[in-house]
Order: C-alpha cells, then structure tokens, then sequence
C-alpha cells in the first residue's frame, strides 16, 4: 500500500514534468520573434550559470534508441546505468517492472529499483528504499531517437535524468533512516 502511494506520486511528478515540456515547446514555436541574436545570448548565458565540478565526470551509458526498446531491454539498460554508481558493496537492489502508461504522443513505462542492506543479524531488511525510472518512448519521433529516461528517488520531489546528476549513496541512507525512525516512534 505505502509503495503504492510513492509510485502515483512519481508518475504523476514525471507526467506534470513532461506536459510541462510540451506546454513550453508549444510557447516556444508559436513565440517566433526571438532572433538569431537573441537565442545566442540565452545560450551564452547558461554556459555562464551552470558550473560543474572539475574533479568529477558524471557517468552514463549509451540508452536504447525507440526501435531497439523492450521492457526486458529497459530492465537491463537500468542495471547497467547502476553500475556506473558509486556505493558500498552491501547494498542489494532488485529491478520491477510496474506498468505501462499510453499517452497520445507516447508511452511510459514506469520500473522500481528497491534498495536495501540486508546483514547477518537482520537478513530481511526492516525498511527499503526506492528508485523509480520512467522511459518515454515516443509515438512521433524517428525511430532512430533514443529514448528518454528520468528517475526520482522515493520522498523526494527532484526528477532526475542520466548522465546530468552524480548519485549520492547518501539519499539512500536518508530514506532508509527516515523510514527506521517512523517505524520506532510508532507503538502496537
């Protein structure tokens, strides 16, 4: 139940992002008076505000382009982008595929990456952690495209895509300790 009501939150999180992105390609093609000039400028401004860190290059893999996708192919797209994460050897994760979703311009298909660290004393974990990944294959694209990808992290609300945000082993902890924390302050 309580998975449930994290799942929904991503969906309707990565759907709201993807409308969102039609909304301003609309208002962008129809705002045609912006010159040459002027896109120029907005170009050189990023470059200006965005700054990453020198001592660290974000990793990414090559992901399937919107011919070659299968939800078996989308599976092993996910373990392969998580091995280029950065984190202790004993976390265990499991890949689920969830559901499809068909949209008019395309389809989303929505997998859950549960994390844990099981040890000798507790093999079964007292709380997980989840990681939820989106593709969206488009309808109108060439099929040559790749897809795209975003994945968000269980009680939080930032959408990620690959290749753009380094992994922090860090939130994992953070939702596991919350979850424990929760779960000691109620009593039966």
């Amino acid at each position: 139940m309580e998975e449930d009501l994290y799942l929904d939150e991503a969906k309707k999180m990565i759907d709201g992002f993807i409308d969102m992105a039609f909304r301003r390609l609309e208002t962008s093609m129809s705002d045609r008076e912006k010159s040459f000039e002027s896109l120029k400028q907005l170009h050189m401004s990023r470059e200006h505000t965005i700054k990453k860190e020198d001592k660290y290059a974000v990793e990414n893999i090559e992901w399937l382009t919107i011919d070659e996708f299968t939800i078996e192919k989308g599976e092993q797209k996910i373990h392969e982008f998580i091995k280029t994460w950065q984190y202790e050897n004993s976390w265990l994760y499991c890949v689920d595929f969830l559901n499809e979703d068909d949209h008019e311009f395309d389809k989303r298909y929505m997998y859950r990456v549960r994390w844990s660290i099981p040890t000798r004393r507790k093999p079964i974990p007292r709380a997980t952690a989840s990681v939820y990944f989106t593709y969206v294959v488009s309808k109108i694209r060439p099929k040559s495209n790749p897809v795209e990808v975003f994945y968000i992290f269980e009680t939080n609300r930032l959408i990620h895509k690959p290749g753009l945000s380094r992994f922090r082993e860090m939130w994992l902890k953070d939702i596991i300790e919350s979850k424990v924390k929760l779960i000691n302050r109620v009593t039966f």
